[in-house]
């Protein structure tokens, strides 16, 4: 075995091999499991003993060889295809991907657009307020079951005289009540609330935190009709325009008349 001639043969076929993947298949051929290199191997189990620690030898030497001259062909061939992509460095680097809006903002966003159309603006209220505008104002005196502590989440603290307890809001209606003061009850007022109430209770179709969404209208001339019709026209815009709406009426201790509202599924 030449190992000399073994070696001018790798350097030719490399030197023909102007691409990594031309290399990677020379590499394949000669180191591979199937390859040359064993191919020499196997040849020496006929040969004596110091012939094949001679031969055993030359084979090592020329598998280094070969890993040595293949590894610095790839080198050489991966800078070549560096230098071919051209980078101008003075650029700005690329914007960075903006994150999506969260599904509950995106449906506030919607809601509230629904309604500036026809005149309501988007207020926001406290979270934690006082008893005095989260039930006093509202018709639910000490008694009511929705003060109850399995109901209503109360701070800890002293009560004020007139205000009561501090709570974290377990409706959004204390809204109403703080719009009315902050207008002096001045008509007209078109005005919605959408923020986050607690409720100390857990199961299977109940969280102690949700968003409700609230509106209020106070004018002259306002009747059942425009309450109707308000609702008609968001729940077509939101929901689509063949979801239809129907008014139960119901017991709620704040307004009267009351009504539940109905819609059908999309």
């Amino acid at each position: 075995m030449d190992v000399l001639v073994l070696q001018k043969t790798v350097r030719e076929e490399l030197a023909k091999a102007t691409t990594i993947q031309a290399v990677s298949d020379l590499e394949l051929s000669y180191l591979g499991r199937n390859g040359k290199i064993n191919e020499l191997l196997k040849g020496i189990k006929s040969l004596s003993l110091e012939e094949k620690k001679t031969a055993g030898r030359d084979i090592n030497s020329f598998k280094s060889f070969v890993a040595e001259e293949i590894n610095k062909t790839k080198n050489i061939l991966y800078l070549k295809e560096d230098q071919k992509i051209s980078i101008d460095v003075t650029l700005p680097p690329p914007e960075d991907e903006q994150g999506s809006l969260h599904p509950i903002t995106i449906a506030v966003n919607e809601i509230t657009g629904i309604f500036n159309k026809i005149g309501f603006i988007r207020m926001s209220y406290p979270e934690v307020d006082w008893e005095y505008y989260a039930f006093e104002t509202l018709n639910m005196p000490v008694t009511h079951a929705a003060r109850d502590d399995f109901e209503t989440t109360f701070l800890s603290g002293a009560a004020d005289k007139k205000m009561g307890k501090m709570v974290l809001t377990p409706h959004t209606s204390n809204g109403q009540v703080r719009e009315m003061e902050r207008l002096k009850s001045t008509p007209p007022i078109r005005m919605i609330n959408i923020g986050k109430c607690y409720r100390p209770n857990w199961d299977a179709t109940h969280t102690p935190m949700f968003h409700q969404f609230e509106g209020l209208c106070v004018d002259k001339g306002i009747t059942i009709a425009n309450l109707k019709g308000t609702l008609d026209y968001f729940v077509k815009s939101y929901f689509g325009e063949n979801t239809e709406v129907r008014l139960r009426p119901h017991h709620f201790q704040f307004t009267e008349p009351s009504f539940e509202v109905d819609i059908t599924c999309t």
